[in-house]
């Protein structure tokens, strides 16, 4: 359970961007895996649960691949409202103005950044799974483009708000084990990564020994 002090933290510092609704990370108090993706799309800012769309159901054939059920795998993202911006179509002759999900900025990301600090500190995860550029940017401050950096086990400290006053990031401590993926929703636009991502499951289920 978020403290509500960080949850109203977090809808005030988003209260200036483009963004709506909120949605917890959902997991066990000690996962084997902890996922960390980008943001919220519209049906899970609706459904309330963690990759609930089509990115949901890629998700689910990885899990299935890794031999890892939902229940012991911790699901969560760089930030927890649904980034969005309008955008007019026309469909079938009519005008139709709508609200697209977008790619979340660096200040969405910081806004939230106090919320995942805590549900990770709080599970203590064997292994951070993270689910392309964002949350791997999130979790490690690195340039290193996801294609340089996917299916490789990573071990290294994680980004961590400074403090709560401060908008700035410094590194843990604690040495964590990082598996950078690519995200679900990836394989929609580039079908060759199928292949890649099956892959990065298999080596997830090598090294949980299943």
């Amino acid at each position: 359970m978020l403290p509500e002090k960080l949850v109203q933290l977090a809808k005030e510092r988003m209260a200036p961007y483009p963004c709506e609704g909120f949605l917890p990370g959902r997991g066990p108090k000690h996962p084997v895996l902890f996922f960390v993706g980008e943001a919220p799309g519209e049906t899970e800012i609706h459904s309330l649960v963690p990759f609930s769309g089509r990115a949901g159901k890629e998700l689910d054939l990885f899990l299935e691949r890794a031999a890892v059920e939902r229940s012991e795998i911790f699901i969560s993202s760089a930030v927890r409202s649904r980034p969005y911006q309008y955008k007019t179509k026309q469909i079938r002759g009519e005008t139709i103005t709508k609200k697209y999900n977008r790619t979340p900025t660096k200040a969405e990301v910081l806004a939230h950044a106090p919320v995942l600090d805590y549900e990770i500190a709080q599970a203590e995860p064997e292994v951070l799974v993270t689910l392309g550029r964002i949350g791997w940017e999130r979790i490690t401050g690195s340039k290193e483009k996801i294609t340089e950096v996917a299916g490789r086990l990573i071990e290294q400290p994680i980004q961590q708000l400074k403090s709560l006053e401060e908008d700035s990031f410094i590194l843990s401590e604690k040495v964590y084990r990082i598996f950078p993926t690519y995200h679900p929703a990836s394989v929609f636009y580039n079908p060759g990564l199928r292949p890649v991502i099956e892959e990065h499951a298999y080596k997830i289920r090598e090294l949980l020994n299943r």
